[in-house]
């Protein structure tokens, strides 16, 4: 069902000094930015082997990135998982039991297909399940 690590989503407060760090002192450049408006938040993507880490900054005070980054501050906030079909995926996950935010896909960035698994149903991780064609 899982493939790969698709991205590691990690909170941000100042774009412009998150990437001053990422591209500066540890050499990895943002490929591109982008706005999601339904998640009110611009994303930063920086490929990293076989992966991406994805920088998100709040456009909005009640964005759930503002709400994580008030309630732990600046850090890892997702994991996202990559699969190949996001709704056999959902489906297997909801049988099994598991507690989903997302019982249906979304518009994630960058064309993906996402959807949130609840961190009290993972080990208090929150999973991203990713499907890019």
């Amino acid at each position: 069902m899982i493939t790969k690590i698709d991205h590691v989503g990690i909170a941000v407060s100042d774009l412009a000094e998150a990437r001053k760090f990422y591209e500066e002192v540890l050499g990895i450049k943002v490929t591109a930015t982008e706005e999601v408006s339904e998640q009110k938040v611009v994303t930063a993507f920086l490929p990293l082997g076989d992966s991406e880490l994805e920088l998100l900054v709040p456009t909005a005070p009640d964005s759930p990135i503002a709400r994580f980054i008030e309630k732990r501050g600046e850090g890892i906030q997702h994991i996202a998982l990559r699969v190949e079909n996001i709704e056999a995926a959902l489906q297997k996950l909801k049988k099994a039991g598991v507690r989903l935010i997302d019982e249906e896909p979304r518009q994630g960035a960058g064309g993906a297909r996402i959807a949130f698994l609840h961190p009290k149903a993972t080990g208090g991780v929150l999973f991203e399940l990713c499907e890019r064609k």
